[in-house]
């Protein structure tokens, strides 16, 4: 079972930039694709960005595209959530998960088993 472990949340201000790292324990994290969620409050945990198992696939949703970058360091079983351009809607709790099949390319929340405590981002206007 890995073991999913998230920082580098905080408070910024609109237009800021923030890099959230995941520290992976486990053998899993070379071969499964990962990905980044987000849960806001009174709201649903939703699908942020993934990133496939060798590094060179991601997706994003629409929203945080062209401002978050999703990266993945093997050598260090870490995988990374560069967010730029902030606003106050990226409000949310911010959980890293794994997803349970290795390489397998998929976005969808049910399809990701290990989960990680989760890092606050909060944006301020």
């Amino acid at each position: 079972q890995v073991q999913l472990v998230e920082s580098g949340g905080g408070l910024v201000q609109a237009g800021g930039s923030l890099r959230l790292s995941c520290a992976s324990s486990g053998r899993t994290f070379s071969t499964h694709t990962m990905g980044w969620f987000r849960q806001a409050p009174g709201k649903e945990r939703q699908f942020v960005a993934i990133i496939g198992a060798s590094g060179s696939t991601t997706y994003y949703t629409d929203s945080v595209k062209g401002r978050f970058t999703i990266s993945r360091d093997i050598t260090k079983n870490t995988v990374y959530l560069q967010m730029n351009s902030l606003k106050p809607e990226d409000t949310a709790v911010y959980y890293c998960a794994a997803h349970v099949l290795p390489y397998t390319f998929e976005y969808q929340i049910e399809r990701f088993g290990s989960w990680g405590q989760g890092t606050q981002v909060t944006v301020s206007s």
